[in-house]
Parts: C-alpha cells; structure tokens; sequence
C-alpha cells in the first residue's frame, strides 16, 4: 500500500454495524471490483470497490466478503476469500496478500482462499433462506457492462430461486454517510495534499504554461505524498475553459490576462477531496474579475454557515441561489425588474449558475447520500458556489469540504487560500 496503515478498527466496526441493520438469519455477499480492460492485453490501474474497501481495507481484485452474522459455527460468521498466489503471479504481477496481512489489514479472522468459496458458499445458502446483494446504486449511475456484483446475483439467483433477497446498498448509504473519527482524518489528509499541491501551482502559474502542466504539477505533489492519486479526473479550464462545468481535456495554452479554474482532489487511501480554486494566470485580478470573484465569495462564506444539522442540499441549493440571483444584479448581469418578469420555470440566474451548490464526499468524490436527506454530525458534504459570464471568459467557483457537526460546520480545506490578496501575493512572491 502506498498510504500508511489505515487502524482495522475502522473495518471492524463498519462491519459490525452493518450486521446490526440487516434481517436475522441471512448472510451478505460483496465483490471487489472488477479489473477493466483498457486495450491489448492492458487494464486500467485496479481501484477497489468503496463499500468493499469500508467493510474490510483490502487493496485488491479478486476478494469476496461473506456475512453470516448468525450462523451456528463462529467461524464462518465472517470471511474472507482471497487469490492465492503461486510462482507464476509472484513473477509476474508481484506480491499478494498473505493471510495474516490480510488479517492484520481487516480485522477479519477467518481468511479463506477463493478455491473454498463455492463450498463454504453452497453450506451457508443451505442454511438461510435471505441474501443480501450489493449493487451500484447511486441515483446518477449508468452503464450497460454488468459488474461483478452484479453478474453473480444474477448466477445466484438462478441457482436458488426460492431465496429471499435483499439490497445492501440502503443499509450501506446510511452508515458510510456519517463518517466516523478515522474517516474525517483521512479526508483531512486528502485536502492537506490538494492544499500542498494548490500552493505548487501558484509558483510555477504564468502566461504560457499549458493545462496539463498545470495537471502534471498537481499529480507529482499528490504522489509524492503518498495519494493514489487524482480522486477524479481535474478540471483545468483557463480563458472560456473556465466556464465549461466538466472540462477535461487540459490540453490548451494559459494566457495572459485570463482566469484559471481548477477542480480537484486528492485521493487519499481511496478517500477523497474535491477541492477548486480560481486565479488569475497573470497573478493580478481585472477589476471585473476581482468583482466576480469576491461576489462568489461572499456567497461561499454564507452559504457554508448553512451546513447545519436539520439542512438539506435542497435547502441549501434554494438559498445560495437567492445569494446568487442578488449578487448578479449587483454585477449587472440583470436587473431586479427582469427577475420580477422572467419566467420562473427558466430563472434569469441559470444562465449564470447553472449547478447545484453541494454533493456528499467520502470514498466516492460524490459519496452515497440524497438531497433530502437531513445533514448529521459526521457528514461531509462539498459547498462549491460559482458564476459563468460565457460572454467575458470569465468562470468562477469556490468549492470547500464542509464537515457536519453539532457545534457548527468545520472547513476541512480551510487553510487553502480564497482571499483575493493571498492568492495575488503567492503568485507575485514565488520562492
């Protein structure tokens, strides 16, 4: 692993609270993700299912976790099925898991290799008559590939037709939403690393830098730090870039007098930050600029006061956008007596501000949790207002990590500069 030891209490009690929530005398079934074909005889780098990793901390393909919290033989109340390794994958894939790593990593004390998982499997289907499957259920997920979740329920299901089954993922959305102590360190350390890499960037931004050097800048400090990686892929958008929302192509040439949005995050032990700044390539914002800009930040200070126990996004979401609507006015976007007469299924501020405010952040960048649902200590939640002027080249958002608490929202990102002269004298003073 190239992250430090994550405490396998973290997995032993995730574990232990979802057997908590689920019906008596059943067992539940999770699979690590898939590897992805990329081309030729290449995959994509291995990135672990998140409701996987949270159960049991385990870094690679091919594991299964079995749940059978109520079975008469403690031993196989929770295992653990892994690759065994042989001569053949050591030379050429490298080290594997032994059991006692495995062990050391999860908690689990009952590790298995995947050649006993039929078996083990055929006993404990024998003994229950209901299965809980996990499956993908984020409200914006789409994709006609079956995963392997998901082709395995469907193999199961044919085998054993007279089964009772069962969705994991309510259970599992509801506990991975509040994260515990270990957790928000970890999102802590991912935002430290973006912030470290932010600071990078406003040494070595000037006219005539490329986006993806900008990329590349970004991606050696998260290394070096020990991260995965990106927790997505960045958006680095300069000039009229900046107002394409998911701009990824990174691909052009920064110029004098510009902007510069950049959305990111590092991705710590599978853990997420998500992270944008705006700042002028130049080093020195126009007057018009500095007028957006600080128009978006106010709004951003005010709004993060919003993420409160009993708040939702969709509240959250109403009165940003009443903020917004009134600082374009002030920016001359539009007039009151235009709002009074637009069209209300096609409000005057869309134009402008055309995306929610707020998203979960967890193991996923957009993390399991709903826009009703009321905010709880534990949450963490991204607050990201912003503005576009398409016309002007000018794209602008302030995004931060917000963590729900009973005393107040905390700002996990707080020490990555927002303020117009912090961010101008950065740039000015680059040693």
């Amino acid at each position: 692993m190239r992250y430090s030891k994550i405490n396998s209490e973290l997995f032993k009690n995730n574990r232990k609270n979802f057997c908590n929530r689920i019906i008596k005398n059943s067992i539940a079934i999770f699979h690590s993700n898939d590897e992805f074909p990329r081309n030729g005889d290449q995959n994509f780098p291995f990135r672990q299912n998140s409701d996987f990793f949270y159960l049991t901390g385990i870094d690679q393909e091919k594991s299964i976790l079995i749940f059978a919290p109520d079975y008469p033989d403690p031993k196989l109340r929770e295992i653990l099925f892994l690759i065994e390794t042989n001569e053949v994958i050591a030379t050429w894939e490298g080290h594997k898991f032994t059991k006692e790593e495995a062990e050391n990593i999860s908690g689990i004390k009952n590790i298995s290799w995947l050649e006993n998982f039929d078996s083990i499997l055929h006993e404990l289907m024998s003994w229950t008559v209901n299965v809980y499957f996990n499956f993908n259920e984020y409200i914006k997920y789409s994709n006609e590939v079956p995963y392997r979740d998901l082709r395995f329920a469907e193999e199961l299901k044919k085998k054993n037709p007279a089964h009772n089954y069962f969705r994991s993922a309510p259970v599992l959305s509801e506990l991975r939403s509040i994260k515990s102590p270990i957790e928000i360190e970890l999102i802590k350390n991912a935002c430290d690393i973006t912030g470290n890499a932010f600071l990078r960037i406003l040494k070595f931004i000037k006219p005539g830098v490329k986006e993806f050097e900008i990329q590349a800048e970004m991606e050696h400090e998260f290394i070096r730090s020990r991260a995965n990686g990106m927790a997505y892929p960045p958006i680095i958008g300069s000039g009229k870039n900046s107002c394409v929302l998911h701009y990824i192509d990174n691909n052009e040439e920064c110029k004098d007098g510009d902007l510069i949005l950049m959305d990111f995050g590092a991705e710590y032990a599978n853990y997420a930050a998500d992270i944008t700044r705006t700042i002028p390539v130049n080093g020195k914002f126009t007057e018009r600029q500095k007028a957006c800009y600080e128009a978006v930040l106010r709004v951003h200070k005010k709004a993060i006061k919003l993420f409160v126990p009993g708040n939702t996004i969709e509240k959250v979401n109403a009165e940003v956008n009443k903020m917004m609507e009134n600082e374009m006015i002030g920016l001359s976007l539009f007039t009151e007596d235009e709002v009074k007469d637009q069209n209300t299924e096609k409000p005057l501020f869309k134009k402008y501000f055309m995306h929610g405010t707020s998203h979960y952040l967890g193991l996923d960048v957009h993390d399991v949790g709903a826009k009703h649902e009321k905010f709880k200590s534990g949450m963490v939640l991204t607050c990201e207002p912003g503005i576009y002027i398409r016309e002007e080249n000018i794209g602008i958002r302030i995004e931060n990590d917000i963590l729900i608490t009973n005393k107040g929202p905390v700002n996990l990102s707080e020490n990555i500069p927002v303020e117009v002269d912090e961010i101008e004298k950065l740039i000015k003073n680059k040693k």
